[in-house]
C-alpha cells in the first residue's frame, strides 16, 4: 500500500465529508444504506476513476467501500462515521465482539467519560478498535495527549449490548456505559 499524494489526501477528505456528513454539498443523495453511484460521485467532485481507485485502495483507514450491483454499476459509501444528520442504515449484521476492544480519546475527555461512558455524540455509533496502537492513532487525530480505554466487550454483549463490525474492521456500538471501561496506561 503506497501513500497518497497531498492532492489525493485532500480529495479523500472531500469524499469523506460528502459521504459521511454533507452529500448535498456535492448535489448527491445517498440511498438508505449510504451508497451513491460511483459515476455520480466522480462527476460531482471532478475526480477521475483512477484517482478514486487509488484513494480507495490506499486509504490508511479503508474508509470507503465500493460494490458492484447486479446492473453492473459501481456504488460507493463511507464504511462508517456518518454524522447523525445523514440518516443511513449500514445494514451491518450484529457480530459477537472479541473479549476486549479499545477506544482512544484526548486525555481532556477522561472525566466526562468516566462519569458518562462513551457516547456517539454527533455520530450514529461509538467507534472501537481491535488493538491499542489503532486506538492511540485514532485518539491522536484530535490531541497529542491521548488516553486509551479498554472496553469489556464480551461482558457488554452478555448484558444485551449489540456490536457491529464495519467492512474496514472498526467495531461499532450504540454506547459504552462507564462500568465496562478500564483506563489503560499508555
Amino acid at each position: 500500500m503506497s501513500e497518497l499524494s497531498r492532492e489525493l489526501v485532500r480529495v479523500s477528505r472531500r469524499i469523506s465529508m460528502v459521504l459521511r456528513h454533507r452529500p448535498e454539498t456535492a448535489g448527491l443523495t445517498l440511498d438508505a444504506n449510504g451508497w451513491v453511484p460511483v459515476a455520480e460521485l466522480l462527476t460531482a467532485l471532478g475526480v477521475t476513476r483512477a484517482e478514486l481507485d487509488e484513494i480507495v485502495a490506499n486509504n490508511d483507514k479503508s474508509r470507503f467501500a465500493v460494490a458492484r450491483r447486479a446492473d453492473d454499476t459501481d456504488w460507493i459509501r463511507a464504511s462508517q462515521g456518518h454524522s447523525r444528520r445523514v440518516v443511513v442504515d449500514l445494514d451491518l449484521p450484529a457480530a459477537p465482539p472479541p473479549a476486549v476492544l479499545f477506544h482512544g480519546t484526548p486525555a481532556a475527555n477522561l472525566d466526562s467519560i468516566m462519569r458518562e461512558g462513551l457516547r456517539p455524540d454527533s455520530r450514529h455509533h461509538v467507534h472501537l478498535s481491535a488493538d491499542v496502537p489503532t486506538a492511540v492513532t485514532v485518539g491522536r487525530r484530535r490531541a497529542a495527549d491521548v488516553a486509551v480505554f479498554e472496553v469489556a466487550a464480551t461482558a457488554m454483549a452478555e448484558a444485551g449490548h449489540t456490536f457491529h463490525r464495519s467492512e474496514n474492521g472498526v467495531w461499532l456500538t450504540a454506547v459504552v456505559p462507564p462500568g465496562f471501561l478500564t483506563l489503560k496506561p499508555t
